[in-house]
This record gives structure tokens, sequence and C-alpha cells, in this order.
């Protein structure tokens, strides 16, 4: 069976979670108040975590989509099941989407974005042909490269002189409300709630008691590299340019200039997003395809690698019509009707009901046992 250390866990944890969120302006309705609510986001994401993991605590040798089964019962959990199955391949083409309008709208105006998904995609097939423990091992090296570049890209940020903290204040200017509110409706779901993806990957860990803590850190850490890029985002340009900016991190690196040479460093935001997209679709994808592998019990998952591989780039084609539209539909739409049902509502109805079974088990355990004596 495949099995992946803490260290690789923690790695994913940590790409997966800053994957697209660093790229979009995360919060930036609130202005210059959002790190205030991605950090909320983050400590919500941390308490839906706990319900991930005491759901792997009640069955920690299955996947998500083979304890619903034992929770719900066959039929209504196999239902379930494939309705995440669903939500994996949906969220998946969502994220290839913003890779390939964030590409073709800056350095590739002129390639379709069907070829741009393409050429990802394939790079995708491939990966999970090679199996759950190369693409750990891989994101070990790429982790290292995303940390190296973001402390190359602060200093250059700080040594430009582009950074005005003044642009932060005033602090929660119209409350505490439209903070609460957005957090509700975005930052808790959007990173941090997409955790549910790992209850596909917990029961490969090789050692179970590390799950907890080793996903909680991952969480903190990202949450707090998110909400520094976006202070970063917003100090240097301003917070209604941040809130306008579709790309507000690709727009703060393009200010860079010193020395009169060290300018145009659009590369650097371009390596993050194809490593930071490349990890969040790869494990979305194969959440996709062990969890076919589950219920229809596939010895070997490659069989069906590519079909739905193939099926996220038609989706994410096809799911908007346009770059606005598929923003839109993001942060309007799928939060609401798609996140917190599959993140918060049926995890928690899962555990409860995971939580009744168990002590009426425990009871006539207990029950037998005294009988016996």
């Amino acid at each position: 069976m495949v099995k992946v250390n803490a260290g690789q866990l923690f790695v994913l944890v940590v790409l997966f979670e800053m994957g697209s969120a660093i790229l979009v302006g995360l919060g930036n309705s609130v202005k210059q108040d959002a790190w205030i609510a991605i950090l909320l986001g983050m400590a919500g994401g941390v308490l839906l975590f706990l319900v991930y993991h005491r759901l792997f605590q009640f069955y920690p040798d299955l996947p998500l989509t083979s304890y619903t089964q034992k929770i719900m019962g066959k039929l209504i959990g196999r239902c379930i099941s494939f309705m995440y199955i669903i939500y994996f391949m949906y969220s998946a083409s969502r994220v290839l989407r913003d890779f390939g309008e964030l590409l073709t709208t800056t350095i590739y105006s002129h390639t379709p974005l069907f070829i741009m998904n393409t050429l990802m995609i394939i790079t995708l097939i491939y990966g999970i042909q090679k199996g759950f423990e190369v693409l750990a091992r891989t994101g070990e090296l790429f982790f290292a490269i995303i940390y190296l570049l973001a402390i190359v890209g602060i200093l250059l940020i700080t040594f430009s002189g582009l950074i005005h903290l003044e642009n932060l204040l005033p602090i929660l200017e119209n409350g505490w409300m439209p903070v609460i509110k957005l957090t509700l409706v975005q930052t808790v779901t959007f990173p941090f709630g997409e955790m549910i993806v790992f209850t596909m990957f917990l029961p490969l860990l090789n050692e179970p008691k590390k799950a907890r803590s080793i996903c909680i850190f991952g969480i903190v850490l990202s949450g707090i590299n998110i909400a520094i890029t976006s202070a970063i985002n917003v100090t240097t340009l301003g917070g209604d340019l941040f809130a306008r900016s579709p790309y507000p991190l690709l727009s703060t690196i393009s200010k860079i200039e010193m020395a009169d040479f060290i300018e145009r460093l659009d590369i650097f935001f371009m390596l993050y997003l194809i490593i930071g997209g490349f990890f969040k679709i790869a494990l979305y994808y194969y959440a996709a395809v062990a969890g076919i592998a589950d219920i229809f019990k596939f010895e070997d998952h490659r069989r069906i690698g590519t079909p739905v591989g193939l099926l996220i780039l038609f989706a994410s084609v096809t799911i908007a019509a346009n770059y606005t539209e598929h923003i839109n539909e993001g942060l309007k739409v799928v939060t609401i009707y798609l996140h917190w049902p599959f993140q918060i509502i049926i995890p928690c109805l899962l555990l409860v009901i995971a939580f009744i079974r168990n002590r009426k088990i425990k009871t006539s355990q207990q029950k037998d046992s005294s009988s016996q004596v």
C-alpha cells in the first residue's frame, strides 16, 4: 500500500492551501482588512479540520469515500461518495481554469485557453500515473523552491521601497461585520475548508498519530503566508487598487525596480503559479481517481487516470464563458452551494452519526462483556 511520511504530508498541505489562494485577491472586498479575514478563515479552517480528523480517528484505515458507506449505509453512502468525486473533479477543473486564464491574459495572450490547459493536464496525467508517493517526493523538492522565491520576492519588494504601511490603515474602517461576513462566505471555505480533500489521503500516512499536528501546522503556516502576502499587496498597491486588481501579486511584483536593471520579474510569479497550480490540481485530481477506484473496486487506479483527466480538461473550458463569469461563479455561487455543503454541512452530519453509531457499539460491547462476567 502507498505510504507517505509526516514531512511529505505537511509539504503537500502547504502547497495545496497556498495553491491558487495567493494568486487571486483573496478577501479583496474588505480592502486593507483582507489579512484579518484570512486569519479568521484560517482559524475556522482549523476547526473544520478537527471534524475531518475525528472522522479519520473513527475509521483510520478508510478514505472518505469508504467511511461514508459505513456511516450512512451502502446506498446513501455511495451516493454521497460519488457526489464528492464530482466535487473533487469540478474543483480541479476550476483551479485548472484559473491557471489557464492567468497565463492567457498575461504572457500568452495569443494562445488559446484550451492549449494551455491541455499542456498542464498532460503533465498532471503523467504525475497521477506515477502515483501518490512520487507526487509527495516531488512536492518536497518544489517546497524549497517556492520558499526561496518567496524570500527573494519579499526582499526585492522591501528594498525597492514599495511598502507603505500607512496603506493598512484604518484597520476595521467599517467595523467587524464586513470582515466576519466575508470570512463565512469566502475565506473559511477557500482555501482552508478545501482540506476536505485530505480525508482521501490521511490513511496513507505512515504515522497516523501525527496527522492532526502536521495538518494543523500546515494550515496555520499557509494561512500566515497568505495573510502576509495580502498585507504586502495592500501596502504596495493601496486598498483600492488591491480590490480592483484581478491578480494583486502580479501587480505588486511588476512594480519591482532596483538599480535600473532589476525589473520585469514576472517570471517569479509565473514559476509560483505553475508549481502551486500543479499541486493543487494534482491533489484534487488524485482524490477523484482514488475515490472512483475505491467505489468501483479498481485495483489499479492508472486505468482511470487518463479518462478523469480528460473530463477535468473538458470541464475547465466549459464551466464559464469568460473570466469574469468564472470568477463571479467561484466567489458567489460555488462557496455557498458547493463548498458549504461538502466542506461543512455533510462532514459535520457524518461526524454526528458516526459518534452515535460508535457509542451504541461500545455500549453493546460493554453489556456483552458484563453479561459474560
